[in-house]
């Protein structure tokens, strides 16, 4: 797959940023998981950031902990960026996988919606195509 970073995904992702990205680079609306509704995010409080971040296909919390093997998922690269987990209104983590933390929601449980890793503690990204802005 080609990592160009100005690329439009399936989803289209790229034509629909120019609404959720501020000028200076922020979300200007709420996010919300995509099951529930629950707010994650408040607007002005993550910066969006193309990184390219592999997420396990979503599922429960319990699925996601105790997967072994391979695992289906995505490649995805548009994240909002947050620098701490207090930023969050409503945020789950897994159990540990190897190095990584799954961000879910704190309310349904679903997941992942964003990958946090334990060697950088100021990360924490939330995919944007794995939840709803509103």
């Amino acid at each position: 797959m080609d990592k160009d970073e100005h690329s439009v995904d399936p989803e289209g992702s790229s034509a629909d940023r120019s609404g959720l990205v501020s000028e200076d680079g922020k979300n200007t609306k709420s996010v919300l998981c995509q099951r529930c509704g629950s707010k994650v995010l408040c607007p002005g409080m993550a910066v969006f950031s193309e990184k390219e971040l592999f997420l396990p296909s979503m599922k429960k919390k319990r699925a996601l902990s105790t997967s072994e093997g391979p695992m289906d998922g995505d490649n995805l690269t548009a994240h909002w960026l947050v620098d701490d987990m207090y930023t969050f209104e409503n945020v789950g983590f897994t159990n540990d996988v190897g190095r990584i933390k799954y961000l879910i929601c704190a309310d349904c449980e679903i997941g992942p919606i964003g990958w946090h890793c334990l060697d950088d503690k100021k990360s924490f990204y939330v995919a944007v195509e794995r939840v709803n802005h509103a």
